[in-house]
């Protein structure tokens, strides 16, 4: 209230110092003009009374004018029309057109009434037309086409340089993506994706046609209904444009979209568990049986994968083991497996005394020999050895001797007489397989 009352004291006083003073001074000049020739007119116009009151009439009607101009100054106001499209007039076929802003917002100005208005019927975007620009730089204005002459309006931006080029296009062969491809189901692949097309039409300026490496299709696998083992379509599948580095490049792509058929399969393949003991069981003890909870799982993966695996190891550590024991194991998935039927198994192990026996006559097999050379024994009987085999008295003698492996390693060995090492292995677990001769005498010859 006091900034209102200093301000009408203002005005008041600019009133008074350019208004009442100088009509006061005019009206006396109108008297002194008019003294002789009306005596009454005069003698009423010198009244201080009469001049007041004509001062005060003048000075009220020149703030009610000067009032109302103020009012329609503090009465507007302003709003702001954010992200309005703006809309290129031009030949789309024949130009592209780069530098042009995509949206603009749009402040509008007037009267809070005429703002109303302007806000429930504003106009659907900012235009500026193009036609008869030929390709090359220019500057263009945005214009906004307001349906209320009472509403000024400014844009933002107002204006653009832009950059004409000529549209031109190629044909491109279209590849595909998948995405979100762990979101599938372990136990499911996508084994086959047939487009409906194989190449694509791609237009826009030249210089950003060079700039396509690939043309791809993007297949979203949260986007198939049917994710189960059959054939599927998936329709309206969206296509990008690449540059060599990955990068989207934008290029008009004809058609925008394509469908596909989905085939969805579940390759799978049961094998057994294979139990592996690791580490050393107490002195004189041997392991007479393994119990497991299950025999065989089925794993799932490609056809290739699945093709080179036959059985799953399980490995249990028995350093030390002396008495019957039960091991619950977290089963691994082989490398390239997405599932596997079973996560855990529970294996029991069985412990007996263990024995020792000799089983002779276990022929050594060369294994990485150079195909160009070939190996004897260096005397009769070489190439025989005796093993020795420890372990469970019942599981010794339910032991075929087949079973048992003697080898020797002669990677990058050269023509020669040698003395290698004899290694011994078994397909029963449950024992140990030991060289009673760990090494022999070979000679190595050229074929």
């Amino acid at each position: 209230m006091k900034k209102i009352c200093k301000i009408f004291k203002k005005i008041l006083l600019f009133f008074d110092k350019w208004l009442i003073t100088p009509i006061t001074k005019g009206i006396l000049t109108i008297t002194d003009f008019t003294k002789n020739n009306g005596k009454e007119l005069e003698k009423f116009i010198n009244k201080k009374q009469t001049l007041i009151v004509l001062s005060l009439i003048f000075a009220f009607i020149f703030f009610f004018i000067i009032d109302q101009n103020s009012n329609t100054i503090i009465n507007k106001q302003a709003e702001i029309l954010y992200n309005k499209p703006v809309i290129a007039e031009y030949n789309s076929e024949a130009y592209v057109i780069e530098g042009l802003p995509t949206t603009a917002d749009i402040t509008l100005i007037g009267r809070k009434a005429d703002l109303y208005l302007a806000k429930q019927y504003p106009a659907d975007s900012v235009s500026v037309d193009l036609r008869g620009l030929k390709p090359g730089s220019h500057k263009v204005d945005l214009k906004y086409n307001q349906r209320l002459s009472s509403i000024d309006y400014k844009i933002d931006p107002s204006s653009a340089t832009i950059v004409i080029y000529e549209k031109v296009s190629e044909t491109r062969e279209l590849d595909y993506d998948i995405l979100h491809r762990d979101n599938l189901d372990k136990k499911l692949i996508i084994e086959n994706i047939d487009l409906n097309r194989n190449d694509v039409i791609i237009k826009g300026a030249e210089y950003k046609l060079k700039q396509v490496a690939t043309v791809k299709a993007l297949i979203e696998v949260d986007n198939i209904t049917d994710k189960s083992v059959g054939t599927t379509v998936l329709n309206d599948i969206p296509l990008i444009a690449y540059d060599e580095k990955g990068q989207p490049v934008d290029v008009e792509i004809v058609p925008e979209k394509i469908d596909a058929s989905i085939t969805i399969a579940s390759p799978s393949k049961e094998v057994s568990l294979e139990i592996i003991p690791t580490g050393e069981l107490a002195f004189g003890k041997a392991i007479k049986e393994f119990t497991s909870s299950i025999d065989k799982v089925t794993i799932y993966g490609d056809e290739e994968v699945l093709d080179g695996i036959d059985s799953i190891p399980v490995e249990i550590d028995v350093e030390g083991l002396s008495e019957d024991k039960e091991y619950n194991i977290n089963l691994k998935k082989p490398s390239g497996i997405r599932d596997i039927s079973s996560k855990t198994v529970n294996v029991k192990v069985t412990v007996d005394d263990s024995i020792t026996r000799e089983i002779s006559n276990i022929r050594v097999k060369p294994i990485n020999l150079s195909s160009d050379l070939k190996v004897n024994a260096a005397a009769e009987g070489d190439d025989i050895v005796t093993v020795i085999v420890k372990g469970s008295a019942s599981v010794i003698e339910a032991l075929d001797p087949s079973t048992i492996t003697a080898t020797i390693d002669l990677a990058n060995y050269t023509p020669g007489d040698y003395e290698v090492e004899v290694s011994i292995s078994g397909t029963d677990m449950r024992l140990s397989y030991e060289a009673k001769n760990k090494k022999i005498n070979i000679k190595i010859l050229e074929k």
